[in-house]
């Protein structure tokens, strides 16, 4: 088998990665087998990129003799089932052919292996990519898209935390509740200072602000004001006042940033 001198040329520009163009019957096929030689020898790994599993198996057979004869060892990715130890062989291989969406796949799933043992791939040394302006071009618009499996049970942090924190939440909501029922009766009494009905409305602005009950209060003439007056007697010193006042809450939710220290509760 000799090569003539424009494939020998294509070969030169393709091994300093370059890209080969050549017309139909000038022998893109043979003209590859120079390149992957020459690097397959460095023990490294050479990975062939083509369209469709048709010529990744035809090439991998016809000048897997070639490169046999030579010592060199050839394998089709497409000839074995994703993450399967005869694909992590193949990839092991001196030469191995297979389809771009095959090639990447594979990487996208190392990307997302949890062990050293799980990858299938090794480093990637030198490839040659079959019809690249179709691969690179054509191909390239339709993204590949892969996803990992979701974990279930104990695994599963939220399925962990969310009754917590609907507990957490519907004891926040009882004691707001109770405390927006104080503050109407007292606030209905006359008793608006900052020690009685002014500070029951505090506690609950303070326990759930966007509590749909508490805001229709709010918009009553007056009780807007006697929060406001509550809350700036208290914010003129917030680390004293603040936590002996407001020791019954389960979790603070306040849009201002305030350095407050409050007891832990349990909840029963």
């Amino acid at each position: 088998m000799v090569h003539y001198d424009v494939q020998l040329i294509g070969g030169a520009v393709l091994h300093q990665g370059k890209i080969s163009e050549m017309a139909t019957g000038e022998g893109k096929t043979l003209v590859a087998t120079l390149p992957i030689y020459l690097n397959a020898l460095a023990g490294y790994g050479v990975h062939i990129v083509t369209v469709n599993n048709y010529l990744a198996r035809r090439d991998a057979e016809w000048n897997g003799t070639l490169f046999e004869f030579h010592g060199l060892s050839v394998d089709c990715i497409d000839n074995h089932e994703p993450n399967s130890q005869a694909r992590r062989n193949a990839y092991l291989a001196d030469i191995t052919y297979g389809t771009n969406n095959e090639f990447g796949f594979d990487y996208l799933r190392d990307n997302m292996a949890r062990s050293p043992e799980d990858l299938v791939q090794r480093g990637h040394h030198f490839a040659i990519v079959d019809e690249v302006d179709s691969v690179l071009i054509d191909d390239a618009r339709t993204p590949l898209i892969i996803s990992g499996p979701t974990p279930k049970g104990d695994d599963q942090l939220f399925a962990e935390l969310k009754p917590k924190v609907e507990k957490l939440y519907a004891a926040q909501r009882n004691y707001v509740s109770t405390a927006l029922i104080d503050a109407k009766k007292l606030i209905e009494k006359g008793e608006t200072d900052y020690k009685t009905g002014g500070l029951a409305l505090l506690r609950a602005h303070r326990g759930l602000p966007k509590n749909k009950a508490l805001i229709k209060f709010l918009s009553e003439q007056g009780n807007r004001a006697i929060l406001h007056k509550t809350e700036s007697y208290y914010m003129q010193d917030s680390i004293r006042k603040c936590p002996k006042r407001m020791q019954n809450f389960i979790l603070p939710l306040t849009k201002k940033i305030i350095p407050l220290t409050l007891p832990k509760k349990e909840l029963t």
